[in-house]
């Protein structure tokens, strides 16, 4: 006796589905992040935490190739607060915020092709020790800015496919 399996038919109607509305891998051979691929040049880092987002967009796009089409222009913002506080007054959680604006520009004509704006928060608790609570404090930071890159990548993926040659 066959018995149909729930999660095959689930599986196989969300197939029918993607394939139906048009996806595409976004580094497929239809997909536009091809076009990003080593063709995005930055500004040095003037910062720690510009210097890890910047690593994190070159982890995943490569690095600009010589005569790069494309210029990421980014203002990174971050503020923390916070929460949580024992009976005497001291906090143990600090939450950071942190909010990129980006603009990609056409590195010949300066002209802006996309641009926006995208935010994130993480958060870390106070110890103790005061060098648990550095240590914990700039791994939050590392966090932050990996996030914020990853969302600024995923914005630009979604408009890849219409931006100039």
């Amino acid at each position: 006796m066959w018995s149909l399996d729930r999660r095959t038919l689930l599986a196989a109607c969300g197939a029918l589905a993607l394939a139906g509305c048009g996806f595409a891998p976004a580094y497929g051979p239809q997909g536009g992040g091809q076009k990003l691929l080593g063709q995005i040049a930055f500004a040095d880092p003037d910062s720690p935490d510009a210097y890890l987002y910047t690593r994190r967009i070159e982890e995943r796009l490569g690095r600009a190739a010589p005569g790069a089409p494309y210029r990421l222009d980014t203002s990174l913002r971050t503020e923390t607060s916070g929460h949580g506080s024992l009976a005497d007054g001291n906090t143990t959680r600090i939450r950071v915020i942190g909010t990129a604006y980006f603009t990609l520009r056409d590195a010949v004509t300066n002209e802006a092709l996309t641009s926006g704006d995208t935010s994130t928060f993480t958060g870390y608790s106070t110890t103790g020790s005061t060098a648990a609570t550095q240590a914990a404090e700039r791994d939050a930071e590392e966090r932050l800015m990996l996030m914020l890159a990853d969302r600024v990548i995923d914005r630009l993926l979604l408009v890849a496919a219409d931006l100039p040659q």
